[in-house]
């Protein structure tokens, strides 16, 4: 049983471009610099938990077996999540894009982190990446050797992605949670800062029963109200950052702003 309870909102530490990628990139120490800044922002915002991403390392490798993520981005995504944990004294957890799951647990369990998140973690989906098909017996094994009580939080018809055959939202939730024993499900809109669709949400919602959903996108003081009672949580990132924008320094205004809209109307404790 995982330790960490999925519920709150997490900011996102979304890691530029680093050496080695095709973007332009600074050094590993820029990289380390900026996200700690904005884990210093985020807490001072009264966020719950961070998640760290390799955000800027795009275009990403599938992350399946043989298209893992590369020795230094492992091994850097392992430093920074563990320094931010120290600095915030927050929760944090890692999602290493596009759906490396079990390096993301190795991670976790190397710098005492609380959660990973699996976009793809049952099922098949088309991707830009290619097909992803998802690895919940080898993630859920790999977790058990390793002893650790990392929390998995998994994405139900994820963004930036289909299904390879046809699936409702009641079914993709019993495959993750109960198939799949995942600690807890993400729900998406279609790309990242899109919001959630409402119907969808509810769907996701009614199907997972007590069991946590967390919103993955989009989540603004715009449609707060609207969209987080059906929530336990919410993973927010373009919504805190400067002017919007998504790979921009996180805004502690912005984000406070954000956590004042937000947390009263998250779903209630049952």
């Amino acid at each position: 049983m995982s330790r960490f309870s999925p519920r709150g909102l997490v900011g996102v530490l979304h890691l530029p471009a680093l050496p080695g990628d095709p973007r332009p990139s600074g050094s590993f120490a820029d990289a380390e610099a900026h996200a700690l800044r904005d884990a210093e922002a985020l807490a001072a915002a009264g966020f719950d938990a961070l998640v760290v991403e390799n955000f800027g390392s795009a275009p990403f490798p599938k992350g399946t077996a043989g298209h893992r993520l590369p020795a230094h981005q492992v091994a850097f995504l392992a430093l920074v999540a563990r320094d931010a944990k120290r600095a915030s004294g927050l929760p944090v957890g890692v999602n290493c894009l596009r759906n490396d799951g079990v390096s993301a647990l190795g991670i976790a369990a190397a710098a005492d982190l609380d959660f990973v998140r699996i976009n793809v973690h049952s099922g098949a989906y088309v991707t830009d990446q290619g097909l992803i098909e998802g690895e919940a017996d080898v993630t859920l094994r790999y977790r058990a050797s390793l002893g650790a009580s990392t929390a998995l939080l998994a994405d139900v018809l994820v963004k930036h992605a289909s299904p390879l055959a046809p699936l409702d939202a009641t079914r993709a939730v019993e495959e993750v949670l109960d198939r799949g024993m995942a600690d807890a499900v993400i729900v998406t809109g279609r790309g990242t800062g899109h919001p959630v669709d409402r119907a969808l949400l509810e769907q996701v919602r009614a199907a997972a029963g007590e069991r946590p959903v967390w919103i993955g996108s989009g989540l603004s003081p715009e449609n707060a109200a609207e969209l987080a009672p059906f929530a336990d949580g919410a993973i927010v990132g373009t919504a805190t950052k400067v002017g919007g924008d998504v790979r921009a320094p996180v805004d502690r205004a912005r984000a406070a702003e954000l956590v004042a809209a937000v947390r009263p109307h998250l779903r209630a404790r049952r």
